[in-house]
């Protein structure tokens, strides 16, 4: 994540402890945004084939981006009801689960702010 980051409702959010030039007025608490994903036998197959010849998975590169923009998104949401205008701290982190490790869980949390 470079720099801020803003969705439609105007939800700033930024992995730094504040944001440049806009004081937090309010700390309106912990938000989080989580999102699991399962795997998908083709897509594997396929990502394995790759691994084999080398180059990079796109399937798995798009599966990733979309649940992190997914858990973000959450994350905005949560705060937006919590009536902060930002997120401020955010951490990412991706967590192999499930039975064989079939399923990806992508979780965002940070601190709910009113700038």
């Amino acid at each position: 994540m470079a720099g801020p980051w803003k969705d439609a409702r105007g939800i700033t959010v930024t992995t730094t402890p504040t944001i440049e030039g806009k004081p937090i007025q309010e700390y309106c608490g912990i938000v989080t945004g989580e999102v699991i994903v399962g795997a998908n036998l083709f897509r594997d197959l396929f990502a394995n084939i790759r691994d084999i010849v080398g180059g990079r998975s796109g399937s798995y590169e798009r599966i990733l981006s979309d649940a992190r923009k997914q858990a973000i998104e959450e994350l905005q949401a949560e705060a937006a009801a919590m009536g902060g205008n930002a997120v401020v701290g955010v951490d990412l982190d991706y967590e192999v689960i499930g039975a064989n490790g079939s399923m990806l869980m992508v979780s965002a949390s940070g601190t709910a702010v009113k700038v």
